[in-house]
């Protein structure tokens, strides 16, 4: 590429990601890498996106999507000084809108699509509106409009960009030559460029570039000339330049052919477009449409619709939310333990490998929302090796937040020297290999007491229920202050039907604060008095069952779990069938059944990419009555059955406040076993839905959905990354996931997720293999059914719906589960604080901490004394109650003052208004919150782009933050 471009000055190229440019970077010498970056001074190379990589839009989450592309624009500033400005997304199978809206946050003015549903391609040439603002479905004003160019035809190949005639246009892809590797699928080759058939071919192209060219409304067109695994040798660069540089020089050469054809980058192409629609601004007003909306689900030809992505390979997109929790939690504690550390010089913790370790898990964690890996459509060897650095970078990161924890809660920082040579604070969860469901450690208790610690991951003061397996049943657990500390004690199950004895779970339920840890201590006692758990087995038998009381009986009869907000009915086979809100005392049907999807007997099969399946659902037959295990304890109960490819579970909390007021579901699902099914879980209501359903787009909105009867039912499978929903006049019920699969709604009161998938076949989307490396998968979902108030159902045709706040931190909560740690083993002179309380207070409860992400240093690889502060803003439906939350909620209209302490007493506000959504009105509090930070003074906070690339013109220590709702804002922020 380098030699190439530098032969000549005419010739472009564009590169999008930053994961393999960097890879090449660090081989190349410095004469090279200062020829890059006079490439790019003088416009030959570009830059577009520039994120990690090109992520998919249907199950990556924004916290990920945010964050490659944080690390892309970092290592581009840090070693090419470049900030793109146009997005390229060629490749991923549909598009998001939230993809439009991060990069608008990031500074970008135009982005590019391709893979769009062939129908919607034609109708948008049919009116020429290939070219749009994209706007997003909840902005009132055009504050999120960004220019969209949609590439017309069926792929990104050369053969598809010159034109609508893929004979012709392949004639043009000089790799394609005779006696190269491969030719044009056709039948007519491509020819080299001489002076006898110059007129000729160049005639031939330039009619396919007028055709194309009438489908848009400006006289400027793009034509891309690439393809996968492309300009990888010399002959290759030779054959495409020289011959597209002869008939340019000859097309130009002749004035009655009206043309002005050259080499471009993407950003040389949208500046020309500017400028034709700056001149038509002048005159009226600008040449394009505004669309709001996304591009899902994706169907290339026929009825081959990809909504079988969605779901492919479960088990990796569950382990991808994982490793995001754990970076995020790693990430915050990291920024406080580095402060902490500067203040005390404590160079054993600044001088560790755990700014290299963390940044290896932002690449790593990036890698994976490549639109192949978290898609579920790479090879099997390829999945093992996302799959492997996923694995080596949550065991860095539990350490990550292990040494970060010590230092917060040493009461004398200085002895951390003395501790930090192991993980003295050991996660309670262990997974053995990347493809294996993680275990909970079991802690060997002795008379000794041992230190336990909670980190609250959410910005909200939170109650949540922990629970630790231990090696004795004789343990008391204590408060930090000495007080003991009420607890369940549970039984450890070795199989379905048989008691350990060697290993008791213990819960309680711990209060933290916002982004704090708390400490309790552990030690064996005689003198302890757990509650211990009932259990109830149907159609199964219990030997041994120590402790516990068991009872094995043959037929379950109405079997009910219920606590102070809802009360349960389950089936014989342990399956839920009734919902009772004690808010209303009715009773709602809410039936959870399993059930299987063959795939269609015709040619095409569904594959990774593709669902094609052999009609409707079958219901998941079992011939005996499952083995039903019903456990009631003070903090939790729950009811699990047994059938052959699913362990289901359905929990109910017994506390006070979020957790509470909705049903936890888990599924172990294994189709090992299976040939060509998909496994899906289907929960029925009364909710008269009609048609109509509600997904989440990457878990930062909401996409009203239309349940469509003429489309095949494949078509009417969607995204869900966090959350769906159906609701009518009265009730809203929701299903929130802890992992992104496919969903629909496919009948009135349905929500139908489907959980895993083994295909026997290529569907001949460039795999070439089906998907058979399933592992036994955990699935984890919640069910909330809310009560709604004063619904006008004409307002349900909008386009824009929002989840209720209790939804959005429920699904906070379920996102970013409490993590547990313990003294490995017990240390006498070990002394830690009580707790370690970073704020005030609680943030106000619409306001999601997205990241606090200590920022790189210019210069080495180490890190620098600022992070990327990054906020959102969550739009939310005020027409659910907000009772017995527990929140602090009175969403500030007011102001969050962060104190600081520059050297003049000014302080900053952090102003948030009430989300005024439209047609409803907020009763809002004012909160003051004098400082936001509790154990650090705010030194320094600035406003930046969404990605770091950019600073407003005037840029300095702000005073006062405004955040719309929906908004994410990124600033730099410096503590003391």
């Amino acid at each position: 590429m380098v030699i190439k471009l530098k032969e000549d000055s005419r010739r472009k190229f564009i590169w999008s990601e930053i994961s393999y440019l960097s890879k090449w970077w660090d081989t190349i010498d410095i004469q090279k890498k200062d020829a890059v970056k006079s490439l790019l001074e003088n416009g030959q190379l570009e830059i577009v996106t520039g994120g990690w990589v090109m992520p998919d839009e249907a199950a990556a989450h924004y916290f990920a999507i945010i964050d490659q592309l944080i690390e892309g624009h970092q290592w581009l500033e840090k070693n090419l000084g470049v900030k793109p400005r146009s997005g390229w997304a060629i490749d991923p199978f549909g598009h998001s809108p939230t993809m439009a809206y991060l990069l608008k946050r990031a500074g970008f003015s135009h982005m590019l699509i391709q893979r769009v549903h062939y129908a919607v391609k034609k109708h948008f040439a049919l009116h020429k509106t290939l070219e749009f603002f994209w706007r997003q479905n909840w902005d009132l004003g055009s504050i999120t409009d960004i220019f969209c160019h949609m590439m017309p035809f069926y792929s990104y190949d050369i053969p598809h960009t010159c034109g609508p005639d893929p004979k012709i246009c392949c004639q043009f892809d000089f790799k394609r030559l005779p006696g190269g590797r491969f030719g044009c699928p056709w039948g007519v080759p491509p020819e080299t460029i001489n002076l006898g058939n110059v007129q000729n071919r160049a005639e031939m192209l330039l009619d396919q570039y007028r055709k194309k060219s009438k489908l848009f409304r400006t006289t400027v067109l793009l034509a891309p000339l690439g393809d996968d695994f492309r300009y990888v040798e010399r002959t290759e660069w030779d054959h495409q330049f020289k011959n597209y540089q002869m008939l340019f020089d000859y097309m130009n050469s002749q004035p009655r052919y009206n043309v002005k054809i050259q080499f471009g980058t993407l950003s040389d192409y949208f500046d020309a477009l500017d400028k034709e629609d700056a001149t038509s601004r002048m005159n009226s007003q600008s040449l394009f449409p505004v669309l709001s909306g996304d591009f899902f689900t994706y169907a290339d030809r026929d009825d081959h619709y990809w909504s079988g992505y969605f779901t492919s390979r479960p088990f990796y997109k569950r382990m991808d939310r994982i490793l995001e929790s754990h970076l995020r939690a790693a990430e915050i504690l990291y920024y406080f333990a580095l402060k902490q550390a500067q203040k005390y010089k404590i160079s054993a913790f600044l001088s560790s490998s755990s700014y290299t370790a963390l940044t290896e898990a932002r690449r790593n964690v990036g890698l994976f929302q490549h639109h192949d890996a978290i898609t579920g459509t790479a090879k099997d060897w390829v999945v093992v090796d996302y799959g492997t650095r996923l694995f080596h970078s949550l065991m860095n990161l539990k350490k990550i937040i292990g040494s970060s924890t010590l230092l917060l809660l040493l009461k004398d920082k200085h002895s951390y020297e003395s501790y930090s040579f192991d993980t003295l604070l050991e996660m309670d969860l262990k997974q053995k290999s990347q493809g294996s469901l993680p275990q909970k450690n079991i802690i060997k208790l002795s008379a000794e007491p041992r230190y336990l610690v909670v980190y609250n991951p959410s910005e909200q003061e939170r109650t949540s229920l922990v629970s630790v397996c231990v090696s004795s049943p004789t343990v008391k657990v204590s408060s930090a202050s000495g007080k003991p500390v009420k607890i369940q004690m549970s039984a450890v199950w070795n199989t379905a039907t048989t008691i350990s004895q060697t290993a008791y779970e213990i819960s309680f339920l711990a209060q933290m604060p916002p982004l704090g840890l708390q400490v309790y201590t552990l030690l064996e006692s005689s003198s302890s008095y757990p509650h211990v758990a009932e259990y109830v087995l149907y159609n199964g038998n219990i030997e041994n069952k120590g402790i516990f009381n068991v009872k094995n009986m043959k037929n379950a009869e109405e079997i009910t779990l219920e606590n102070s907000f809802i009360k349960l009915q389950f089936g014989q086979s342990g399956l839920m069938e009734e919902m009772i809100n004690k808010e209303d005392g009715e009773p709602h049907k809410v039936k959870v059944q399993f059930s299987w999807y063959g795939t269609t007997s015709k040619k095409d099969k569904s594959g990774a990419y593709l669902f094609l399946p052999d009609g409707e659902a079958k219901p998941y037959v079992y011939t005996t009555q499952p083995l039903v295990r019903v456990q009631r304890g003070r903090f939790y109960s729950d009811v699990t059955c047994f059938f052959e490819h699913v362990t289901h579970s359905v929990r109910l909390y017994n506390i006070q406040g979020i957790e509470g007021q909705s049903v936890e579901v888990s599924n172990i699902v294994d189709i090992r076993k299976e040939y060509n099914r998909e496994i899906a879980m289907r929960i029925s209501s009364n909710i008269n839905s009609q048609n109509r359903f509600y997904t989440d787009l990457n878990g930062y909105q909401i996409q009203p959905r239309m349940t469509m009867n003429k489309l095949p039912l494949q078509a009417n499978v969607y995204p869900m990354t966090t959350m769906a929903y159906i609701q009518d006049a009265q009730h809203r019920l929701t299903l929130l996931s802890a992992q992104s699969l496919g969903v629909s709604s496919l009948e009135s009161g349905q929500i139908e997720v489907i959980m895993d998938r083994r295909l026997m076949q290529d569907d001949n989307r460039g795999l070439e293999q089906g998907v058979h490396d399933n592992k036994i998968t955990a699935n984890l979902f919640r069910i909330l059914l809310e009560k709604r108030t004063v619904v006008n159902m004409e307002e349900e045709k909008k386009a824009v719906s929002y989840p209720s706040l209790l939804s959005h931190i429920t699904s906070s909560f379920l996102n970013h589960p409490v993590f547990t740690m313990t003294e490995k083993s017990p240390v006498p002179t070990l002394q830690l604080l009580g707790e370690f309380s970073p704020l005030l207070s609680s943030l106000p409860c619409d306001i999601h901490l997205l990241n606090l992400r200590t920022i790189q240093s210019k210069v080495d690889g180490k890190q620098s004394d600022e992070a990327a502060l990054i906020l959102h803003r969550k739009g939310f439906d005020c027409r659910f109650s907000n009772r017995d939350t527990g929140l602090l909620c009175s969403t500030t209209q007011g102001k969050l003052q962060i104190s600081s302490s520059l050297h003049i007493l000014r302080k900053h506000f952090l102003n948030l208004q009430s989300p005024l959504l439209v047609n409803m009105k907020m009763h809002s509090r004012n909160i003051l919150i004098q400082k936001l930070f509790n154990k650090f003074t705010v030194a320094n906070l600035v406003p930046s782009s969404l990605s770091l690339m950019h600073s407003p013109p005037d840029v300095r220590n702000i005073s006062e933050i405004n955040l719309r709702p929906m908004e994410i804002s990124t600033f730099r922020i410096q503590l003391r």
